[in-house]
């Protein structure tokens, strides 16, 4: 088959941004997520406030600007066939690092550190939360100090996988190098201060507290930053992060107010800060665990594949609970006209949507008459339905703490127990909930519950790693530090087959058909992921604070750098 290049032939600059008199004359500028960092390595949590975090310090090769264009970092320019960085088969892409980078420490950045950083995650032994942007790749070298070539195992029409977004930035060889395996989350200094190459240091890191930076001395533009210290708070609520800034003006930037909307009209109200908002990739979904993570299983067999669930494993229970929503009310009750109700886990670019509907009307004797065909009966009255072999359908239902959240929570509950399912509700701190710690029994990636909710989304506007990562290699367990992003444990060969087909294919509308199968597996065929809510993204920022421009294809930091405090 020929294959067709989807690749860029123009890459598109960078916003023009105020010149600086010097870096640091602005003084200090406070960002506050009330989602608290837990650690700095984005390597080592797929939380999007740790990932988030990092991004000031740590930095790709190539990321996504506000429109989702590719735009060069660390390197030149953004390889392409008709640049000659790509190779006509598509079997390699060759980065070129821009000269005289330098780490914050003063040493300089070379392609071993870029190849190290390949080693890091898919070393032996440990477990990379970006595991899939490492999908397919045959080897990563170092031509010369600033060169660097990676070789696929087959032709790669989106070889921008690995180093190329927020989630996958560039770490330090010298200061990793004894983290490797199943020593990563024992280096406690290195993940938690990492050296960079982004426009801010860190000076203190206090688990899901606070960060302390200052501005990075050996920044690549000596008149940036313009702030010399920067605070990121952690902790709180969505509400305390809105009132700081557009309230009290006592930060300058709070991200994710995921708030209802004439309470965010409420806060702007106050007059010292606005909210800004935009659509990306963002989905709240209801994630299902395939397997059992019962308490009565012995630790480290719990929510593992050894075990499937007693009826979640079901795809007709799956259906039940996911056409028992109404996913319009949510809509209204949460997020009004930052939402849309979904039955889709990517939602956007339109080259990717599925035409999946299905979902959006509620039917509640549909999903009973479901259940009933499926011989899950209520013999005892209590108003539960029993497996078969009689085991109660009890559902712990778990998220993050959050009032958008509990509010869905006690409608799906609702509605859940209107078909005969019996709810618990549980909602973990938000620092814990999305933090990466292997030992905690309370991340979503160890997912000790039947249900999960939570929303994330995907750098850029190609979903092809943010859909391999329900590969059968992806699944968290303890053999990986239950690091992996296939949280619901699913494995099928003929879905991973679908990853590798899209990994060769080339021609737009193929990747396009290609992708919303995937989707559609996922979501429709079989509600493994029963998707509620596309979410446009809502922070706030000061009326003082100048440059920030909103991003959904990326960080919403992803610009720090050109961040300044205007009149």
């Amino acid at each position: 088959m020929k294959i067709k290049t989807i690749l860029m032939g123009a890459v598109v600059g960078l916003a023009a941004a105020p010149a600086f008199a010097e870096r640091g004359s602005d003084g200090h500028v406070n960002i506050i997520y009330w989602q608290a960092p837990s650690t700095m390595n984005p390597y080592l949590s797929g939380g999007t406030k740790d990932i988030e975090a990092a991004s000031l310090t740590l930095e790709p090769l190539a990321r996504y600007d506000q429109d989702g264009a590719m735009v060069p970092y660390l390197a030149e320019s953004v390889p392409t066939v008709e640049n000659g960085g790509v190779t006509e088969d598509l079997t390699q892409i060759t980065w070129v690092i821009k000269e005289g980078l330098l780490w914050s420490d003063g040493s300089p950045v070379t392609a071993n550190d870029v190849v190290f950083t390949y080693e890091y995650c898919t070393a032996e032994g440990g477990g990379c939360a970006q595991g899939a942007k490492f999908v397919g790749i045959e080897s990563v070298t170092a031509a010369d100090d600033r060169t660097v070539v990676v070789k696929f195992e087959y032709p790669m029409p989106n070889p921008y996988q690995p180093f190329v977004g927020h989630e996958s930035p560039i770490i330090q060889a010298a200061q990793f190098a004894d983290c490797l395996g199943a020593n990563a989350p024992t280096c406690t200094d290195a993940n938690f201060m990492p050296i960079g190459t982004g426009p801010f240091v860190v000076t203190d890191f206090r688990v899901n507290d606070v960060i302390q930076f200052i501005a990075n001395a050996n920044y690549r533009d000596p008149a940036k930053p313009a702030f010399a210290t920067a605070t990121l708070k952690g902790g709180g609520d969505a509400m305390a992060a809105g009132r700081a800034v557009m309230e009290t003006g006592e930060f300058d930037y709070a991200w994710n107010l995921q708030l209802a909307p004439d309470v965010i009209e409420e806060l702007a109200a106050g007059g010292k800060g606005e909210p800004i908002s935009g659509f990306g990739t963002l989905v709240e979904r209801i994630e299902i665990n395939l397997t059992n993570p019962s308490p009565d299983l012995p630790e480290g067999e719990r929510s593992t594949v050894a075990h499937p669930h007693p009826y979640l494993s079901d795809p007709a229970v799956r259906e039940a609970m996911s056409i028992a929503i109404d996913r319009d009310l949510l809509v209204e009750v949460g997020y009004g006209q930052a939402g849309r109700a979904t039955c889709n886990l990517v939602p956007a670019p339109a080259l990717y949507a599925s035409d999946n509907t299905a979902c959006l009307t509620q039917d509640l004797d549909r999903a009973k008459a479901l259940l009933d065909a499926g011989g899950y009966v209520d013999t005892n009255g209590d108003g539960v339905r029993e497996t078969p072999d009689g085991q109660p359908m009890t559902i712990l239902y778990q998220t993050s703490t959050n009032a958008v959240r509990q509010d869905f929570q006690a409608l799906i509950k609702e509605w859940w127990e209107e078909i005969g399912l019996s709810v618990e509700l549980r909602n973990i701190d938000a620092s814990v909930y999305f933090g990466g710690d292997p030992g905690s029994p309370d991340t979503f990636q160890r997912f000790y519950a039947d249900v999960e909710m939570y929303a994330n989304n995907f750098p850029g506007t190609d979903p092809q790693a943010y859909l391999s990562a329900y590969k059968c290699d992806q699944i968290p367990s303890p053999e990986t530090q239950w690091q992996g992003e296939n949280i619901n444990r699913v494995c099928d060969p003929a879905y991973d087959a679908m990853i590798t087909e899209l990994g060769q294919t080339g021609e737009l509308e193929a990747r396009g058909a290609l992708a919303r199968a995937m989707n559609d597996y996922l979501t429709k065929d079989s509600n493994i992921i029963i998707p509620l809510v596309d979410r446009g993204r809502v922070s706030a920022k000061s009326n003082t604070l100048g440059g920030v421009v909103l991003n959904t294809w990326d960080s919403e930091l992803w610009n720090a750098a050109d961040w300044f405090r205007s009149e």
